[in-house]
């Protein structure tokens, strides 16, 4: 039975992974948070790795606090960057296949098509940045790694922009949000369910895939959607970013183009429309 190390298994896909896991009897899952196991340590990496003989590693741990992140580069840094190293180096030493999540940040958003996973990076955000140079540290250790980037990642576990949304519909008569922000909503289980499906494909083919739902739509339109499925009445207002300053700057589109993992492993990936449906469902019920 192949062994799989799933990290940072409390955030959103760490537990969508745990929910879809028992479907694949042929693996044994090892979820460990940062209280299992400290990514940003390198000989505790390279020491549960050997003890545990692992043959995969599925990571979902990140530094995700994109605003924060402007002000606390140094941890930023150590989780989204020293960590993923530790990992491919571990990797690379015990021969350890690894699926790496990134984001679309690395882009800066100035594209007016779906993003290729040719196309040129330029992260215009401390968060973007550190996610690439995460990027490129796993390749340089381990060159047989899969990275997947990945967009706007929501689901019914944790704090995301829909249970964000559903709160303040319900808080308040009206809302204002960003509607020159385009992308695309995925959601974490879908995610996950594509990354297993690599996983038990027995092709692993590696290097840099995008991952998202099907369908665009900015922010304004997301909340729009969020509170008609609820049954929210609250008034949502579009404004423009330099409307809704913020510490980190957000690419202004970042649509990413599926083509690659669609074709590579026949992976049918939903509307963000109808994924949305059912976590609303979910949360609501």
């Amino acid at each position: 039975m192949k062994q799989v190390l799933v990290t940072g298994s409390n955030g959103q896909l760490g537990n969508a992974l745990k929910t879809l896991s028992s479907g694949y009897p042929s693996f044994r899952f090892i979820f460990a948070d940062i209280d299992v196991l400290d990514l940003t340590d390198r000989n505790a990496v390279f020491s549960f790795v050997e003890t545990n003989k692992i043959d995969y590693i599925l990571n979902c741990a990140a530094y995700t606090a994109v605003d924060k992140a402007e002000e606390d580069q140094a941890l930023c840094t150590l989780v989204n960057h020293v960590g993923v190293k530790n990992i491919g180096e571990a990797a690379s030493q015990f021969k350890i296949k690894v699926i790496h999540v990134s984001t679309d940040y690395v882009f800066d958003g100035t594209n007016h098509k779906p993003y290729e996973e040719t196309d040129a990076t330029n992260p215009v955000s401390i968060y973007g940045k550190t996610k690439l140079a995460g990027e490129k540290a796993l390749f340089e250790a381990c060159p047989g790694s899969i990275v997947i980037r990945t967009s706007w990642l929501y689901s019914e576990f944790g704090n995301n922009f829909v249970k964000t949304m559903l709160r303040l519909g319900k808080e308040r008569d009206q809302l204002s949000v960003v509607y020159d922000q385009v992308g695309t909503p995925t959601y974490a289980g879908d995610l996950a369910l594509a990354m297993l499906t690599i996983l038990q494909s027995g092709e692993f083919i590696p290097g840099i895939y995008h991952y998202s739902n099907e369908g665009v739509c900015s922010w304004y339109d997301f909340t729009i959607r969020i509170h008609q499925l609820a049954g929210i009445d609250c008034r949502i207002y579009p404004i423009e970013t330099k409307d809704y300053p913020t510490k980190a700057i957000r690419p202004h589109y970042s649509v990413l183009n599926k083509r690659k993992i669609k074709s590579t492993y026949q992976i049918s990936i939903p509307h963000w429309e109808e994924s949305l449906k059912n976590v609303i469902f979910q949360l609501t019920k």
